[in-house]
């Protein structure tokens, strides 16, 4: 049982992932165009995928997660297996993300984590069907240099929200491979996130969070480095 759940489990996350991409649209307007979202599944109620091993498996939580120094052990713990350390911690009233950092300090993935039981897995969207190191698009290194900067992808996500998010402004992007994640802000205050494709300019809107409650920089989030 054990092997052919280990063959399945791989398979089983691509069709989900590919099921929640298909159920949505994206669109791209020229090089540096505006895209329209694509909504994944929440994580107040989304499928826990266990596993072994790999990235797209998850790891099983050491019981619930009630604080954001909580959620950062909870990350580490899943990072460190792959050579990542956690960075950005946030809490949302669906649960908590967190951000993976590679050995010098840039960004390398996201992650999701069940309040209830710590299960912690790539984040739904664009880490698991954008990630070019991580996750289902995974390439060599250089072999696709990023044709969208930092500054581009902040001008991309601000148009969008614009046009689908009146109120809504983009803060600085973060760099992961193969695209920029971002928070949306309301009156400089956070409200969610939004990511934006470093190849094609689509843009990914983050519906599954909820309502943000707090965070954690990484300078400061939970264990020592």
């Amino acid at each position: 049982m054990t092997v052919l759940r280990d063959r399945w489990l791989p398979l089983s996350v691509l069709v989900l992932a590919i099921a929640a991409l298909v159920a949505s649209l994206v669109w791209v307007v020229g090089g540096t165009g505006v895209g329209g979202s694509v909504n994944g599944p929440g994580y107040g109620g989304m499928p826990m995928m266990s596993g072994h091993g790999g990235m797209m498996s998850g790891a099983p939580g050491h019981g619930p997660v009630r604080s954001l120094d909580d959620a950062c052990r909870a990350a580490d713990q899943f990072g460190q297996q792959r050579g990542l350390r956690t960075g950005e911690v946030m809490q949302f009233s669906n649960g908590y993300y967190a951000e993976l950092l590679d050995s010098q300090s840039r960004g390398a993935t996201e992650v999701l984590l069940d309040p209830a039981s710590g299960f912690t897995q790539l984040e739904m969207g664009p880490a698991m069907m954008w990630n070019t190191a991580y996750g289902m698009t995974r390439t060599t290194p250089q072999s696709s240099p990023p044709s969208v900067t930092p500054d581009q992808a902040l001008r991309i996500a601000d148009q969008w929200l614009t046009q689908n998010r009146p109120g809504l402004h983009a803060a600085e992007a973060t760099a992961f491979p193969g695209y920029y994640t971002l928070h949306t802000l309301r009156d400089n205050q956070i409200v969610g996130m939004i990511s934006v494709n470093a190849h094609a300019s689509a843009v990914w809107y983050h519906t599954w969070h909820g309502q943000f409650v707090a965070m954690q920089e990484a300078a400061t989030s939970g264990m020592p480095r």
